[in-house]
């Protein structure tokens, strides 16, 4: 089972802790109280699936012999302009930097990360329609 202790601090400022021992300081912009001394919750969620599926993918990669010197995940997120506010689209574009990287190989290592692997994408499909691409950017 996973958990966290998301702990109030002052103002919007809070500390989220894992069971990993990991901690984040989670805040609010200035203009609604917050003191900006961290990212926005929902700005966590964008860091969520792009930090699940980029091990996915270099994982993969890395499997397939591929010599990667770099990737990137680029996450946009649309929110709804009603409360609750929620993400209706999220776009992952991956960006692999690296020598004779293999297009059929990035293809596959991002398609079975958001279609098997990636379990933070899949927690928010139905609730956001979530797209991706890649580029390879050769050394």
């Amino acid at each position: 089972m996973s958990e966290a202790k998301v702990t109030y601090v002052d103002g919007l400022q809070f500390v989220a802790a894992a069971t990993s021992g990991h901690a984040v300081v989670m805040d609010g912009d200035i203009e609604v109280g917050g003191r900006d001394t961290g990212p926005r919750p929902m700005e966590m969620l964008l860091m969520g699936i792009g930090g699940c599926s980029g091990m996915d993918v270099i994982s993969i990669l890395k499997k397939k012999k591929q010599d990667v010197k770099g990737l990137e995940i680029n996450v946009k997120g649309d929110k709804a302009e009603n409360y609750p506010k929620k993400f209706t689209d999220i776009n992952l574009e991956f960006v692999v930097r690296g020598k004779n990287i293999s297009e059929d190989a990035v293809k596959r290592a991002v398609e079975l990360s958001m279609e098997k692997y990636c379990s933070v994408k899949a927690t928010l499909e139905g609730s956001a329609k979530i797209t991706y691409n890649y580029r390879i950017v050769g050394e």
